[in-house]
């Protein structure tokens, strides 16, 4: 069974916010090279233009590509390149969390879940799956000795 992200308002937000950082530091140079200079160089506009659209494409997919799924085995978390297997048996514990600007998080919103699990360098992970009432019914048949906090 698949999750996807639910989203906020919040996060669109920022997201427009980062998207416009990078627009403002990659693109001004265009500008100023277009009108500022008698000769632009036409490479230079190019790779500014070529950058800041990887830039904004691996953002957006990061951003808009996040699926929690449920494995024979573990919890698969995806979030365009960030990948996480969670085995089951590993998983402790699992509380509703507001702290979502520290640790390790696959999320895109602010109404979230931390999910607790051994063998891990963070030691938890940070989600926020659509519908959570469905979710932690799924890893509570999953996990029976999970302890979930409300």
């Amino acid at each position: 069974m698949t999750f996807k992200s639910k989203r906020d308002r919040s996060f669109i937000n920022l997201l427009i916010i980062a998207i416009g950082i990078i627009a403002i530091a990659t693109l001004w140079p265009v500008v100023f090279e277009l009108f500022y200079t008698e000769a632009p160089d036409v490479g230079a506009i190019w790779v500014m233009i070529i950058l800041f659209v990887v830039m904004t494409w691996f953002i957006v997919w990061i951003s808009f590509d996040i699926e929690y799924t449920f494995k024979e085995d573990y919890l698969f978390i995806r979030g365009g390149l960030f990948r996480s297997k969670i085995p089951y048996e590993d998983i402790t514990k699992v509380n509703r969390t507001s702290d979502i600007l520290v640790g390790y998080r696959i999320l895109s919103s602010k109404d979230a879940i931390e999910v607790h699990y051994k063998k891990a360098f963070m030691g938890s992970v940070i989600i926020s799956p659509e519908d959570q009432e469905e979710f932690l019914k799924v890893l509570k048949e999953k996990v029976p000795q999970i302890h979930i906090v409300k």
